[in-house]
């Protein structure tokens, strides 16, 4: 009976590729599933019972409620204009260095991801911006779309970030349960917070990387990274970027700072974040009804569809489960030849090659609550794994052919710059992506040692 579970899975992946939305199928076809194997003695309904408490679970989740809030200071910033003011202010910082406005396109990226969190926004608004001005200067057409793909998702794992806030939820789940069902009833707690520590140095040593690679093509092949030649210093430099950064780093502390200093939980700090979005769009004389109205309908819009996808991968965990394919995946990966390391290296694949397809929040709620328990029990550190699997669904957003970036970019490039640049400019920045992925597996402290030393007993 345990190939139905398998056959679930397969009905479901090929519902998402004929591009049903996420919820509906995840929910619609386990229903569905469910029902028939019911009338051949298939399925207990029993699992299905649960429903109705995983949903009150999930709504009243008070770790989730973050997810709203981040939504909406990121929202809320980007009709603030910050990002054009940084990129202006970098960008005359930069001008006279070969490739400088490259290294200003990452710089900005991430000063973004830290204080908004929102790929889409961050990849189009440096795309409308930046763009124009790369390719005037003679920019390669594919690493400049390369790099502004990339410094956009950033946001994917440098804190505060949405994909770090659902793991959070998720593999805190999955923690409790291993533990549970290896008889250990105090289980250890992993909370958001682990992970937000855990993902500074990998996501500062992507922006590192992400520098390093420009910086090469600007010594090694000059050509695809031209200088400025007509760049000066232009009058009141001094003021205009202090000024421009003490807004996102003023939020960054606010956020960040109040959560490694123990003085908040995320949910918390997402408050105060959204709060501080506010006070700045005012600061800026860009808040007003109107556009109140917009960001909260917007955060409304993103959120609905965030938490029904949350419902409807309750119906698919449940059936899953009563399919008997938690036991199937459990002897899938503790048999394989090699132990922890193979099981992970599978798991890995697995999620990168899915990446191709599905979006992020998609494998998040449905491979993950399937393997997590498993390598848990197997011995994985959950913060470790975390990181593990945020930086590789980064991936995701860059992969042909349905890498969300790359849409986002497409919507807003010029006709002269082909699709296929676009795609051709991402390489590199996945095998730098990936290259991260083998360092964490060869490092682990990368991940665990910050952690370890702010959270110490």
């Amino acid at each position: 009976m345990e190939f139905l579970a398998l056959l679930l899975f397969a009905l479901i992946f090929i519902a998402l590729m004929m591009g049903f939305p996420v919820a509906l199928t995840l929910s619609g076809v386990s229903l569905i599933f469910a029902l028939v194997a019911v009338q051949f003695g298939w399925f207990d309904l029993a699992f299905l019972q649960s429903i109705p408490n995983r949903i009150f679970g999930i709504m009243t989740n008070p770790t989730l409620t973050a997810v709203p809030l981040f939504v909406f200071m990121g929202i809320m910033l980007e009709k603030s204009k910050l990002a054009e003011q940084l990129l202006g202010t970098m960008d005359e910082v930069m001008r006279g260095f070969r490739g400088g406005l490259g290294l200003s396109v990452i710089l900005v990226g991430a000063l973004l991801a830290a204080s908004t969190g929102i790929v889409g926004a961050t990849v189009v608004t440096m795309g409308l911006l930046a763009l124009p001005t790369m390719l005037k200067q003679g920019y390669c057409p594919k690493l400049a779309t390369g790099t502004i793909c990339a410094a956009g998702t950033l946001g994917q794992i440098i804190p505060p970030s949405i994909i770090l806030i659902l793991l959070g939820d998720v593999l805190s789940s999955a923690y409790q349960q291993a533990q549970l069902e290896q008889g250990i009833f105090s289980p250890e707690t992993l909370s958001v917070g682990d992970l937000f520590v855990g993902a500074l140095f990998p996501g500062m040593l992507l922006v590192v990387l992400y520098m390093a690679y420009v910086f090469a093509m600007a010594v090694f092949r000059p050509h695809t990274v031209p200088a400025d030649a007509n760049a000066t210093i232009p009058p009141g430099l001094g003021k205009r970027v202090i000024t421009s950064l003490i807004p996102p780093l003023a939020l960054i502390v606010l956020v960040l700072g109040s959560i490694l200093g123990g003085f908040s939980t995320p949910t918390e700090a997402a408050s105060l974040g959204a709060l501080g979005a506010m006070l700045l769009a005012a600061a800026k004389k860009r808040l007003n009804l109107q556009r109140l109205q917009e960001v909260m309908r917007g955060t409304l819009q993103v959120s609905s569809m965030i938490f029904l996808i949350f419902i409807g991968a309750a119906f698919f965990s449940l059936t899953f489960r009563g399919l008997g394919g938690d036991d199937l995946m459990h002897d899938f990966l503790t048999n394989l030849p090699g132990g922890v390391f193979t099981a992970v290296l599978m798991v890995m694949v697995l999620m990168f090659i899915i990446g191709f397809f599905l979006d992020f929040i998609e494998i998040t709620y449905i491979i993950v609550p399937v393997v997590a328990p498993i390598l848990f029990m197997m011995g994985v550190d959950p913060i470790w794994l975390g990181i593990m699997i945020a930086i590789n669904l980064q991936t995701a957003f860059l992969t042909p052919p349905f890498g969300f970036a790359l849409f986002y970019l497409r919507g807003v490039t010029p006709p002269s710059v082909a699709t296929v640049d676009i795609y051709k400019g991402v390489l590199p920045y996945i095998l730098i992506q990936l290259s991260v992925l083998v360092m964490l597996a060869v490092w682990p402290e990368l991940a665990t040692w910050l952690p370890s030393v702010i959270y110490q007993d």
